[in-house]
């Protein structure tokens, strides 16, 4: 299987094929590059006009067409450039995941501007920090945010803003229906493929939030990543099938679609599933928040074939009461990235979705998407993987002095190529602390096979150090996640006055079950070493606290379930 992989792997890279990769320079540094990925986002988007008629945005009763988003999208253009908005300047964007979202995000790019995108979880001191850091021109929101920001009499009387879905009346407030009205032309434009497209902020759960700067040519290669993988374990499959007499599952021909149920702030809901969509000619489906009853009903209506998320919400989807009697047939894939799908989920999605099959994808917001990506028959090869990395990569685990580890062995993971950002707005320290020559330190613990698969093991600072032994925190919730009771959890390290640390979890069951802490450890005991069994559990009725992305809060879980017990 792995020589047809790597077979079609070839082929697609092979010089005169769609993937071929070139050396460019940027900043100085030689990195991968795929020679026939087109120089901006503005190309991308061009590109989807032939759709035409095809639904694109759907969020309740709303639909928007193709042909209706690019009339939308060229009058947002040239509205902002009316407002003395240019190439090279910033709007920000703040709103949960409403169509007019991808609208003012294509409207940026298109025309050399730099799309914000600002975190609808954020608080007003939060927002206003963004405010002062990203210094947009204008910033488009919604009724939540406009409420939640800074005065207007503290902003910049030079900062337009737009109001989407809100009733407003103060004179500085314009609202989005006066902003899409008309009929013009999208204006001519060349944007450099090294420019800022979109500055997204990484999360704050420690410090200040960071602006990573994602580039055109980040962008568009992610997405031409994207189609790679898709393509390539296809090829790949298809290879194997040749030689094979197991029967392959049959595919309807239909319009790609895609339930966005993650936040479009972020490289996973808009890099991810609305660049590849928009490629494909795919319909976005948007959801007002995360609900597994109310997207099964999505699934069935509007015929999803993908659902890409962080691993809680698969788990959440195929567990939900109503999957059985819900028609899912339209489903080709279930599985997402934000952190690693474990094992048991993976084997649970094949079992449980019939015609959809599990995926993954690694990346961060510094990668501007993916990094890896494993579907289907790899997957169920190799649950712990997270895959092998993109063509326009090079991949290599690095111990803690910056030297190269030898092949399986641990190691912080470091990437270079097209898709790793510029580096942080106005953050040159922390620029040069995450990137050297050109490598990417991930902050990931992993390692990676003779077949180039890497496995991440953990974040690099996410161990528990446990009387000199080192305890990774993904491994030991993959092993809970084995209970059939168990619907959350979170491992990590509690300080000990003996060992330095001991292995703490919070855990949260499923609806209607009991269990105990003893009764944990005894189904623990036959599945790990007995020193990374948690020696502190904590069961809690509410679900465990999580970011705008999607990720256990870990750092504020353990805070608050030691100062209770303190109490």
């Amino acid at each position: 299987m792995y020589q047809e992989l790597r077979q079609a792997w070839e082929e697609l890279t092979a010089k005169g094929s769609p993937f071929e990769l070139e050396e460019v320079v940027v900043e100085g540094e030689k990195i991968l590059s795929y020679k026939n990925q087109v120089p901006s986002l503005r190309e991308l988007w061009l590109a989807s006009k032939h759709f035409d008629d095809r639904d694109y945005l759907v969020y309740e009763e709303e639909r928007i067409t193709y042909t209706e988003a690019h009339q939308q999208v060229a009058n947002v253009a040239n509205w902002l450039l009316s407002q003395g908005v240019t190439s090279g300047d910033r709007v920000a964007i703040a709103m949960r995941n409403y169509p007019e979202w991808m609208i003012g995000y294509w409207a940026c790019v298109s025309i050399g501007v730099a799309c914000v995108g600002m975190n609808a979880w954020w608080a007003t001191p939060e927002l206003a920090y963004a405010i002062e850091d990203a210094t947009p021109k204008a910033i488009i929101v919604d009724e939540e945010r406009l409420a939640q920001l800074p005065t207007l009499s503290e902003m910049s009387e030079s900062i337009r803003i737009i109001a989407v879905r809100a009733q407003n009346s103060d004179p500085r407030v314009t609202h989005w229906d006066s902003v899409v009205d008309g009929k013009t032309e999208l204006p001519e434009m060349t944007i450099h493929p090294d420019t800022d497209a979109c500055i997204f902020y990484t999360s704050g759960t420690t410090g200040r939030p960071k602006g990573a700067q994602l580039t055109h040519r980040g962008c568009v290669a992610n997405a031409m990543s994207l189609a790679f993988a898709n393509i390539v374990q296809a090829k790949a499959s298809s290879l194997v099938g040749e030689s094979s007499s197991e029967p392959q599952r049959e595919r309807k021909v239909q319009q790609p679609s895609a339930l966005v149920i993650t936040p479009l702030f972020h490289v996973t809901a808009n890099n991810c599933v609305a660049h590849s969509m928009t490629m494909a000619g795919g319909k976005l489906v948007h959801m007002y928040k995360w609900d597994p009853g109310k997207a099964l009903t999505l699934i069935e209506s509007e015929k999803i074939t993908t659902m890409s998320g962080v691993p809680v919400m698969s788990r959440e989807l195929i567990s939900h009461p109503n999957f059985s009697s819900t028609d899912t047939s339209s489903l080709k894939s279930v599985g997402g990235g934000g952190a690693q799908l474990q094992p048991d989920l993976v084997e649970k999605i094949e079992t449980t979705v019939a015609t959809a099959r599990p995926s993954t994808g690694y990346g961060m917001t510094e990668t501007s998407g993916i990094i890896t990506a494993i579907a289907a028959d790899f997957f169920l090869d190799k649950p712990e993987s997270a895959g092998p990395a993109m063509p326009c990569f090079e991949a290599q685990c690095f111990d803690d002095e910056g030297i190269p580890v030898e092949s399986g062995e641990l190691g912080e993971l470091w990437v270079r190529g097209a898709q790793v950002i510029r580096g942080y707005l106005n953050r040159p320290e922390a620029t040069s602390e995450t990137i050297t020559n050109g490598w990417l330190h991930t902050g990931d613990i992993a390692r990676i096979d003779d077949e180039g698969f890497i496995y991440i093991v953990d974040r690099k600072k996410d161990m528990v150090l446990r009387g000199g032994e080192n305890i990774y925190c993904a491994e030991v919730e993959s092993v809970i996640f084995e209970h059939s009771s168990v619907g959350e959890v979170s491992v990590f390290g509690v300080l000990d006055d003996r060992l330095g640390e001991e292995v703490g979890a919070a855990v949260h069951l499923i609806n209607d079950v009991t269990l105990t802490a003893d009764e944990l450890r005894s189904f623990l005991s036959s599945r790990m070493a007995k020193h990374k069994i948690p020696r502190f559990i904590w069961f809690t009725e509410s679900p465990l606290p999580r970011n705008a992305s999607g990720k256990f809060l870990k750092r504020e879980l353990r805070e608050k379930l030691q100062l209770e017990d303190s109490l």
